[in-house]
C-alpha cells in the first residue's frame, strides 16, 4: 500500500455514515408507493434516531428524488413530499 493510499484510509471521519443509533430501511415494490412504505417504516424506527430523517426514491423515469430534514419523521414529511417521492424503489434513514 502506498503512503498516499494509506493516508486516505486514515482520513475518513469515523462519524461519517450510519451508526448504531440510526435506523435504515429499504423497499422495492411492484407499485409506485415505496416511499410511503419507507415513511411508515421510518416512523416505526423513529426511536433509533429523532434528530433528522430522509428518503430517496427512484421515480418511474429513472431520476432520483430526495427529501430530508431535521426533526421527527412525522415532522419532516408531508403528503406533498410523498407525492414527489413516488416510485417503486426507496431507501429511508433516520438519525
Amino acid at each position: 500500500m502506498t503512503s498516499a493510499h494509506r493516508d486516505l484510509a486514515y482520513d475518513k471521519d469515523p462519524f461519517d455514515g450510519p451508526r448504531e443509533e440510526c435506523g435504515v430501511f429499504g423497499v422495492y415494490s411492484s407499485v409506485p408507493n415505496a416511499s410511503r412504505v419507507a415513511f411508515f417504516a421510518l416512523f416505526a424506527l423513529n426511536h433509533r434516531g429523532q434528530e433528522s430523517a430522509g428518503i430517496a426514491s427512484l421515480n418511474p423515469h429513472g431520476a432520483l428524488n430526495v427529501h430530508k430534514g431535521m426533526g421527527l419523521v412525522s415532522q419532516v414529511f408531508t403528503e406533498h413530499d410523498m407525492e414527489i417521492l413516488a416510485g417503486s424503489c426507496a431507501i429511508g434513514h433516520t438519525r
